[in-house]
């Protein structure tokens, strides 16, 4: 019989863990009564909870020894260091990546992997057809993202695609080698490539406990995305600079023109400052552009773990 790993990033989701082992255990056992005899593996990462996310992966594990196990970090590393703990930690022939709160329907594995084995995909990923709950603001911004990215990145990624996805052995395995710090999970899934499909099914409301994403956070991590897989705002730098080293050579033949045709000059200050702060606004912007990248080899330099665990099982 083949195994199936199901990796399961956690930050502070204690009422939701048992009811997602009960549901993906219901969901497995339908698929041996079906006629598909499949091991399943539980890989839980504790990402630095407060309350008793822990204690509860404890006690599950206690109870399915051979089954269940954990890793727990130090601190809060985030869900991309949670995500790349728990495909190290996997052994399983499949690897699925899912959500504790159950947004991430488990009832859909069964058709994920006989996609797999009889279409022979190596990856089966999921994309929401809409997003119920969400703000106008929030589907607005994530929509735009998605439309941004696939624009100027060389790597096409699914708009609305969900990190609950099924993967073969050799594509998680590929996956792991990717050695660069700053991760983006869904540019890298894209990124190595194989051959990858995705299912379209309905968003599903959290089974317990609210969301942990932000907006503010959501658009720092779209941001890291970009950066991680786009060198245009360097180039996007260098056209506004471009740009406002031309308006200045043309502004100084205005003035020259004026001087010598009519005479004297631009009267009054305002103008003056105006203009000098919005040179100064543009360096400071392209500054901050090469800043962000900056930051990025200052990371990847340092050869920092992305990850320390304080306890695993």
């Amino acid at each position: 019989m083949k195994k199936m790993s199901l990796v399961v990033p956690c930050y502070n989701e204690e009422a939701s863990i048992p009811l997602f082992y009960r549901t993906v255990k219901e969901v497995f056992h339908q698929m041996t009564l079906a006629g598909t005899e499949i091991i399943p593996e539980y890989v839980f990462v504790d990402d630095g909870s407060t309350d008793h996310t822990l204690a509860e992966l404890q006690a599950l594990h206690r109870e399915h020894t051979k089954t269940v196990h954990y890793r727990s970090f130090s601190r809060n590393f985030g869900k991309e260091s949670a995500l790349l703990a728990g495909l190290q930690a996997t052994t399983g022939d499949y690897v699925a990546v899912m959500d504790v709160d159950l947004q991430d329907p488990p009832e859909l594995l069964p058709k994920m992997l006989k996609m797999i084995e009889a279409e022979d995909y190596d990856c089966v990923g999921t994309v929401q057809r809409e997003r119920r709950g969400q703000s106008r603001v929030r589907a607005f911004l994530s929509t735009s993202f998605y439309r941004v990215i696939n624009r100027i990145s060389g790597v096409h990624i699914e708009p609305n695609a969900r990190d609950y996805r099924l993967m073969t052995r050799q594509f998680v395995d590929t996956v792991i080698e990717l050695p660069e710090f700053n991760r983006f999970s869904k540019g890298l899934f894209s990124w190595v490539g194989f051959k990858t499909t995705y299912l379209a099914y309905e968003s599903q409301p959290r089974a317990a406990g609210t969301t942990h994403w932000s907006l503010r956070q959501l658009f720092a991590y779209s941001i890291e995305g970009i950066i991680d897989f786009s060198d245009v705002p360097l180039k996007l730098a260098t056209w506004v600079g471009s740009g406002s080293c031309l308006l200045s050579l043309v502004g100084l033949i205005i003035v020259m023109v004026r001087a010598l045709t009519v005479g004297g000059s631009a009267a009054g200050w305002p103008s003056l400052v105006v203009i000098m702060l919005l040179i100064g606004g543009i360096q400071l912007f392209c500054l901050g552009i090469l800043g962000q990248y900056i930051s990025k080899i200052y990371l990847e330099t340092k050869h920092r773990p992305q990850y320390l665990v304080r306890e695993e099982r």
